[in-house]
């Protein structure tokens, strides 16, 4: 800032040039006081009129520094966008995977104020032709959309490359809801009583993951059954973590609401007799990490073959019969009977002391249940021994909370505030869902075609 000028004040700076005649620098101070130029000119008039034009257009809000539309569309990602942009840490870590492996290789050395509608149509047929989904080519999108409208806000760029570029439409399959004699088989399936319950408050409360694992004595009323929904957690990269953990909770749900809900008798019963039992405190977890146990794989038992005798000719020329520990080691051979012998036979020196065991695999956990640990060690095996027949998601549970609530005769409203949902037209979805809600309309129409027959 130039000692002793004041804000919105310009002149014209007289220089002399290498061919010894006066030139004239149009000045003026932009509104944090800096110094800016509006041109060179060769006459004093000229150059008036710049800094006064630039004054005015400052004044309007219309004019921004030139050289930020020049940056690359990495730099201006990497450098204002994103550390900048306010989201959640879980959001963060998304956007930062789909920056990287879709947006910015295509868009990368683009200046901002040069990338035009057509460049971004071209980036969805190119996202298309690679076999992305329509869903994956619309979050994209919205990354994109989202970098392109701050842009423009902060005068980087004038014009919104993503506005009137269509994407492949996302379809939206039928909500496939689990009855509750399905649910009642994926019950029984489940291995342990800290999991069993998990997965009953889930179906009563059609909590959402992060708010039903974060779950603590001091959210309920033991004596109303009322829960009160006040925190969520996340599973973040440590990396996206302030802290550089695993779990962060955030100090409100989705929807920046709290939500209060009443919940059966008998559920809260056995919710206040499991914590008596496991002696949880007000503050600590109800539903934690359950003990860890790493399943050792059984030895594979001999293959056997019709194929050859001996192993392909190694680097040196030489064989190795089949199912030999030479022959996966030297081959090496990776067939079914060469890895069967091999697993057989460190199995064998593991039980008798002769290898140092390896220790007990953990998943990194400060009490809080993983998701994805119990989606693939936990879920998955109790549908598949419930014999469902397709594949249910945990999150599955929320919506048969809800098309149960409803196909019951519960008020739209208060199913939407129990969920926690921002807008009546997301609960509406849980109408008609369940197999059996089509009976009424057949009864009516079967009722009305029998009038007609008599």
């Amino acid at each position: 800032m130039i000692k002793g000028a004041r804000v919105g004040v310009g002149y014209a700076k007289k220089r002399i040039g290498t061919d010894g005649k006066p030139r004239y620098t149009a000045c003026y101070l932009d509104l944090r006081g800096r110094l800016r130029s509006a041109g060179t000119f060769n006459g004093k008039r000229e150059a008036d009129r710049a800094w006064q034009s630039a004054e005015v257009k400052q004044r309007e809000g219309r004019v921004g520094d030139p050289r930020r539309g020049r940056l690359s569309f990495r730099d201006y990602v990497e450098s204002t966008w994103f550390p900048n942009h306010v989201m959640e840490a879980s959001t963060r870590e998304t956007y930062r995977y789909n920056l990287d492996a879709h947006i910015l290789p295509w868009f990368t050395v683009m200046r901002m104020a040069e990338i035009m509608p057509a460049d971004v149509r071209e980036w969805v047929t190119d996202q298309s032709a690679k076999g992305l989904s329509p869903h994956v080519i619309d979050k994209n999108m919205t990354i994109l959309s989202g970098i392109f409208t701050t842009a423009l806000n902060d005068q980087v760029t004038f014009l919104h490359a993503c506005r009137g570029v269509k994407i492949p439409e996302v379809p939206k399959p039928p909500l496939q809801i689990i009855t509750p004699e399905q649910f009642d088989q994926i019950y029984e399936n489940l291995p342990d009583l800290i999991l069993q319950l998990l997965v009953e408050l889930d179906i009563e409360s059609g909590m959402r993951w992060g708010e039903l694992t974060e779950l603590r004595p001091h959210d309920l009323s033991i004596g109303t059954g009322i829960v009160t929904v006040s925190r969520t957690v996340v599973e973040v990269n440590p990396k996206f973590h302030p802290e550089g953990k695993r779990f962060l909770v955030q100090q409100y749900p989705k929807n920046k609401k709290y939500r209060r809900f009443k919940i059966s008798r008998s559920v809260m019963d056995k919710i206040d007799l499991f914590i008596q039992a496991k002696a949880i405190g007000t503050d600590d977890l109800i539903l934690f990490m359950p003990e860890q146990e790493r399943l050792v794989p059984e030895p594979r038992p001999a293959m056997e073959s019709d194929g050859p005798e001996l192993t392909e000719p190694n680097e040196k020329g030489r064989q190795y019969r089949h199912g030999t520990i030479t022959a996966y080691s030297m081959a090496p051979c990776r067939c079914d009977r060469c890895r069967g012998a091999y697993a057989t036979y460190r199995s064998t020196r593991r039980a008798e002391g002769k290898d140092k065991p390896r220790g007990r695999r953990r998943r990194d956990t400060d009490g809080h249940i993983p998701g994805d640990w119990f989606r693939k060690q936990v879920w998955h095996p109790a549908v598949a021994a419930a014999g469902i027949g397709r594949r249910v998601r945990v999150h599955d549970l929320r919506h048969a909370h809800a098309s149960w609530l409803l196909a019951g005769g519960a008020d739209l409203q208060v199913v939407k505030e129990r969920l926690g949902h921002g807008s009546i037209a997301t609960t509406q979805r849980y109408l008609h869902t369940l197999p059996t809600a089509d009976e009424t309309a057949l009864d009516a129409l079967a009722r009305t075609r029998g009038r007609r027959t008599r």
